[in-house]
Parts: C-alpha cells; sequence; structure tokens
C-alpha cells in the first residue's frame, strides 16, 4: 500500500497516547498482572474496580506508584511487599507498550507532511522518558504528561497549558483522545475535535481537513 503525506502545516495535532497510540491491555498482560495481585476468579472484578478507581491519583501526580498499588491493597484486602510492587508495577507499564501501527502510520504521514505533532497523556511521570526518548519522541515537538504537571484530562487547565506552551490557539488547533469527555472539554476551548475509533476513520478525518485547508 502506497500512503500519502497529510499536510496540515497551519495546525498543531494534538494526540493522546492511551488506546489512541497504543493497543488496549491485553487479555495476557491483564491476566499476568491478576496473576501477581494474587487474584483470579470472583476476585477480579474488585481488583480492576479498584486499578482503574485510583488511576486518576496516579494519573495527576498525587500519588506516587508505591502508594497507588497499596491503595488497591488496601480495598481488596491484600498485602505486598516492595518487591511485588515493583513486580506490578512492572506489568503493568509493560501492558501499555504495544502499538497500534495504523495510528503510527498516520502519525509518520502527518510528519512527512510537515505537520506539527504533540502528544498528551494522562498518565503517571513515569511515562515521559519512554514518550520523549523511545521513537515515539521523534514524532512529536513535544510530549505532555498529566502526571508531570499535576493536571488531567478532561480539565481544561491541561488544554491551555499546551496551547500556551506551544504559542498556539484553540483555533489552530486538533485534539484526538479515545474518550469523548476528553474531547468535549477540548472542544469547548475551541479546539477541533476527534473521538478516536480506529486508524482508518482518523486518516479519513485527517485527510479531510487537510483537503479543506488548500481551498
Amino acid at each position: 500500500m502506497t500512503r500519502a503525506p497529510i499536510s496540515l502545516p497551519d495546525r498543531l495535532i494534538i494526540v493522546d497516547y492511551g488506546e489512541v497510540i497504543s493497543l488496549s491491555q491485553s487479555a495476557a498482560d491483564r491476566e499476568t498482572i491478576a496473576g501477581l495481585a494474587g487474584v483470579s476468579g470472583d476476585g477480579e472484578p474488585p481488583f480492576w474496580r479498584a486499578y482503574f478507581a485510583h488511576r486518576d491519583g496516579l494519573d495527576l501526580g498525587s500519588a506516587g506508584v508505591a502508594a497507588y498499588w497499596q491503595a488497591i491493597a488496601a480495598d481488596i484486602g491484600a498485602s505486598w511487599d516492595d518487591a511485588r510492587v515493583h513486580e506490578l508495577w512492572a506489568a503493568d507499564f509493560r501492558s501499555w507498550l504495544s502499538i497500534n501501527p495504523g495510528t503510527v502510520e498516520v502519525l509518520a504521514d502527518l510528519k512527512a507532511g510537515g505537520t506539527r505533532l504533540a502528544l498528551l497523556s494522562n498518565a503517571g511521570p513515569d511515562y515521559g522518558s519512554y514518550f520523549r526518548h523511545g521513537p515515539l519522541g521523534d514524532f512529536f515537538a513535544a510530549c505532555y504528561v498529566s502526571g508531570e504537571l499535576n493536571l488531567l484530562k478532561p480539565h481544561q487547565e491541561i488544554y491551555r497549558h499546551v496551547l500556551d506552551d506551544q504559542g498556539v490557539s484553540a483555533a489552530d488547533t486538533v485534539f484526538i483522545d479515545n474518550k469523548e469527555s476528553n474531547v468535549r472539554g477540548a472542544e469547548a476551548l475551541g479546539m477541533t475535535g476527534h473521538v478516536f475509533t480506529g486508524a482508518p476513520a482518523l486518516r479519513g478525518f485527517l485527510t479531510s481537513l487537510a483537503r479543506k485547508s488548500q481551498y
């Protein structure tokens, strides 16, 4: 398949990471994490409820990794030593590293078209180095991580931070996220939003914008 560059030189495209660039956690990854947590069968649903219930604190940077896992342990009546917490952190970190190749191809085509890109993720500060110094960092003018900023999508302060730091107006910005609430938060500031449902739809959306910008 021959792909064409996607040129939006007058726009900043801000892209979410989790379940946009990355794939969702696989069943095998979730099984590994649950196994390390010592839960299975009927014990799993409470574990995953606690896992997501405390995620905002981790992503906001208000709770460190160890505090996050200990909060989950308290919710489900578990007890993990420091070594097990480290194992849980490593397994969880790895579970979000699988990349959606279709999305990466869209990023590559945007870059080839001279389009400026930024990453904005609700994630713990430990992901900052991976975003900036791994291969993904080559696509982005800057990577913004909620846990480093102590700001969280969809609150408008985090979008304003990116706009101010990049020196662009909301009207000249496109925001892409898999969560509708995050997209609506960006749109409330005047950004053009797109709820990610897959790489083909994203490519179609951006290609349409590029065509319109030529007229």
